[in-house]
């Protein structure tokens, strides 16, 4: 068998390690260069489900570099008032289960360099050579069949290649999926995150909470509109700065000015300072001072829920099929948790094409039940940040307070984020 893979993200990589542990042929294509980095520098949390996606694809060299680069950090879920006054805290009480708190945090950047390392013609995973697993600069144009019902690649340098199975890891955007599923695309939610980060230096540390800066994810929900996540992650690796602080708040998008999208990022930095005015004053010092080359400004869209569709020798993985509001923070982990299932399939499938299909059909029904799930989370948590409706926002914040209090009730209204990290839906 040889399976195709467009996209060298996070999602691609990982499945590209782990059907070569199980000895199926693989090829990357990437429509970069392997010197352009193609991902936002922002930190992400590897929960349960990605950190068994990578155990269990990686060689353990590269697993061993993972872990040197993302520390475990707390479990910590908090939600917070706008003056940081503690509204619930999730995650930490005994009896938790370990495998739904279980986190890692990491640099997308890093953890992509952990990810291509191994599969380019150098270790570095910086050279624009063809070798290796990845080939740079091979940019998808469409897919067609061959005479003998294999899948053929073609790109836009003229040049194609040949496989069993074609899979689309190639973001939100996705051109596998346009002409695979072209009735499937992304819906806007009509929330806009504004997002910034600030580097984690002693006198920034000693103006804020020690929680809110120890790697746990924070929510600020105020009284009015709006909502802010501030998380903060750690650099474990020598003589490299000691970490970053980001933030994002989010609102609704007709709530901002009509140029938002257009405003240069030292203004949308200032635009969410003035916002936030009422807020506890080292908060809004903490956006000010970010670095305005960091601050950007992003409409968050999002996949319906995913109705099935006939298996096939095409499919999809990460946002290609299920890109979704960075609202339940479980994007990316629901991409490496994609890349393991299909790789266990496959490695059962045999060499028939009848197993193929079986393989991928059996893959597309799993993956669209944890990804609707995790789907409706991410969609439902930005809607709720962004209501400017004061009763419902006034009843939330007071069922917060309940929850904490009153153990069982915890549990109901966090039964669908614990659910989503473990991986049990």
């Amino acid at each position: 068998m040889r399976v195709l893979i467009i996209g060298a993200g996070i999602g691609g990589l990982c499945l590209a390690h782990g059907l070569r542990r199980a000895g199926i042929d693989v090829e990357v294509l990437e429509r970069t260069g392997a010197g352009t980095p193609g991902l936002a520098g922002y930190g992400i949390h590897i929960n349960a489900n990605g950190g068994r996606a990578l155990r269990e694809c990686l060689p353990e060299e590269n697993w061993a570099r993972f872990k040197a680069i993302a520390p475990e950090t707390t479990p910590a879920v908090r939600f917070s008032d706008e003056h940081l006054r503690t509204l619930s805290l999730v995650g930490t009480r005994p009896g938790t289960d370990p495998a739904v708190v279980q986190r890692r945090a990491v640099n997308r950047l890093d953890l992509r360099d952990v990810l291509l390392h191994g599969l380019t013609d150098d270790t570095s995973g910086t050279s624009g050579t063809s070798g290796g697993v990845v080939r740079w600069n091979r940019e998808f144009a469409r897919y067609t069949h061959t005479s003998d019902g294999r899948v053929r690649a073609h790109f836009t340098d003229g040049g194609h290649t040949d496989g069993d199975l074609l899979v689309g890891a190639d973001g939100a955007n996705s051109r596998v999926r346009g002409q695979y599923l072209p009735h499937l695309g992304r819906m806007d939610t009509g929330v806009l995150n504004i997002a910034g980060r600030v580097p984690l230096t002693p006198r920034v540390s000693t103006r804020l909470p020690a929680w809110l800066i120890d790697g746990s994810v924070n929510n600020i929900v105020p009284n009015g509109p709006g909502w802010m996540f501030v998380s903060a992650w750690h650099t474990p690796i020598q003589d490299a700065p000691a970490g970053q602080i980001v933030w994002a708040y989010a609102a609704a998008r007709d709530s901002y000015p009509g140029n938002v999208l257009e405003m240069e990022p030292a203004a949308l930095r200032d635009l969410v300072v003035a916002r936030t005015e009422g807020w506890l004053p080292d908060l809004r010092a903490l956006v000010a001072g970010s670095d305005p080359a960091g601050v950007t400004a992003l409409r968050l869209r999002c996949m319906p829920a995913l109705a099935p569709w006939p298996a096939g020798d095409v499919t999809l993985l990460g946002d290609a099929i299920h890109n979704m509001t960075p609202m339940a923070g479980v994007g990316a982990n629901t991409a490496l948790r994609d890349a393991l299932t299909l790789c266990r399939v496959l490695e059962d499938a045999g060499t028939r094409r009848s197993g193929l299909l079986k393989a991928v059909s059996a893959y597309e029904r799993e993956m669209r039940g944890y990804a609707n799930h995790a789907l409706g989370l991410s969609l439902r948590n930005a809607r709720n940040a962004a209501s400017e409706a004061r009763l419902p926002r006034i009843a939330f914040r007071a069922a917060l307070r309940v929850a904490e209090l009153v153990p069982p009730v915890k549990r109901v209204m966090f039964a669908d984020h614990h659910a989503v990290a473990a991986g049990r839906r």
